[in-house]
């Protein structure tokens, strides 16, 4: 137990100290992230050590349970394909410029359109899709606008971190949590809406009153609005992305799996876009740039991580923690110690260890409290540090190379300041959602 307990602190420590160190390093021209080769050492010194069998290891990788990481790698990985898939046609730059450009010369309409147009759009795809993509956008435009760029960059992370909460397929670490309690696409929507809104909303205000001084200077630079890239590509990504999320929708009463749906709507885009690419004038290159594109570190990361996790269950620690959290209302505690151990551990590895620390009684009662609360300290406690999230780690990174200081220190303050407020909101709603 303590050998266990040791190796997986240490994993963890190590992890949280190259996040915050070097991130990223580059062999031969290639950038690679540093935190999965940390965390794959780790998985691999326990399973090397026998605290960890090798056959313990495999069977729960093809276990045909909800929480088999194959399948929600493969859920997420499909949603992310066709989100990606519908940036390289150019569809996100587009309603990007289009926002920018109803905003007139008000800052204070800008922040609106942008907060808005940013909460839908992570709704039906995901919160690292629309940081990735929006992000240079709005440095690029505030440096040729000569406006201060972060009260719409911390708007637009925010706006994406809490609006990933709504649906299932948001965020990778809902899919885990949801999952792991049998959840699917609409049990955990009904659930999720209103603390999600109400989130949504305090954070708005709060989002005003920090930036309310910094947005009376009026835009003097007018708007490029940029073309699509690819109409028919659009077109084919859209009724795509729509028709899985409908059929995500209806899964949990039909009986069908999500995996399932998501693998089947990103493999009938690549053949209908080949079959496009044929019969029309363009050619299929951004299929191979939207898989290039694909956060191929998370497969590496989340598989180590489910070792560390079944080492943890094995040895007894999972079961001690979880004993020590069933004391005081289960939303609260849930809901608080998830938002830290974020920024503590990264949100993904808390969602997998958190799967495990949910009470087992109950079908709306304490069991369904904790998935719940556990969901939204993953998504919020992404803004209070770096850590939490992967999207804080890539937003971080994309900052420093279009040369827009942000520090540590600046992150955690503006932080600080939405995420009391956010989670006090959601979880309040919640509670009465589910009393």
């Amino acid at each position: 137990m303590a050998a266990t307990g040791i190796i997986c602190g240490l994993t963890c420590l190590c992890m949280i100290g190259m996040i915050l160190w070097k991130p990223q390093v580059k062999v031969r021209g290639i950038i690679f992230d540093t935190y999965p080769g940390i965390a794959l050492l780790g998985a691999l010194l326990l399973l090397c050590t026998k605290l960890l069998p090798w056959k313990e290891y495999v069977d729960g990788l093809t276990a045909d349970t909800s929480v088999n990481p194959l399948k929600i790698l493969i859920l997420f990985f499909s949603m992310t394909f066709l989100s990606v898939y519908l940036d390289e046609a150019g569809f996100f730059r587009y309603l990007a410029g289009v926002t920018l450009g109803r905003a007139g010369g008000s800052q204070k309409k800008l922040l609106w359109y942008l907060y808005l147009t940013v909460s839908v759009l992570t709704v039906f795809t995901s919160n690292d899709i629309v940081v990735l993509t929006f992000t240079p956008f709005i440095c690029y435009f505030a440096r040729s606008a000569e406006i201060d760029p972060i009260p719409y960059l911390v708007t637009e992370f925010v706006a994406a971190n809490t609006f990933s909460m709504v649906f299932i397929i948001g965020n990778p670490t809902n899919i885990y949590l949801a999952t792991s309690a049998g959840l699917g696409f609409m049990p955990y929507a009904r659930v999720m809406i209103l603390p999600t809104l109400a989130a949504g909303t305090v954070v708005w205000f709060v989002l005003r009153l920090l930036f309310g001084r910094s947005l009376k200077k009026d835009i003097s630079t007018a708007v490029e609005h940029s073309e699509l890239k690819n109409k028919t590509a659009v077109i084919l990504g859209g009724v795509h992305l729509l028709t899985c999320t409908i059929l995500l929708v209806i899964s949990s009463y039909a009986g069908f799996e999500m995996w399932g749906i998501a693998l089947g709507a990103a493999l009938c885009l690549i053949v209908t876009t080949l079959v496009a690419s044929r019969i029309g004038n363009f050619r299929p290159k951004m299929i191979g740039r939207s898989i290039a594109r694909l956060p191929w570190p998370l497969i590496p990361f989340v598989l180590s991580m489910f070792a560390l996790v079944l080492s943890l269950n094995r040895s007894g620690i999972s079961s001690h923690i979880a004993g020590i959290m069933t004391e005081g209302n289960p939303i609260w505690v849930y809901g608080v110690v998830s938002t830290i151990s974020a920024n503590l551990i990264n949100n993904i590895p808390m969602s997998v260890l958190f799967s495990t620390l949910i009470p087992g009684d109950g079908v709306m009662g304490s069991k369904m409290g904790a998935v719940f609360a556990s969901v939204i300290g993953s998504n919020l406690g992404a803004y209070l540090t770096p850590i939490g999230a992967l999207a804080g780690i890539m937003w971080m990174s994309i900052l420093k190379t279009t040369g827009v200081r942000y520090t540590f220190a600046r992150f955690t303050k503006y932080g600080f300041c939405v995420v009391i407020p956010a989670l006090l909101a959601a979880l309040l709603v919640l509670s009465l959602v589910l009393s």
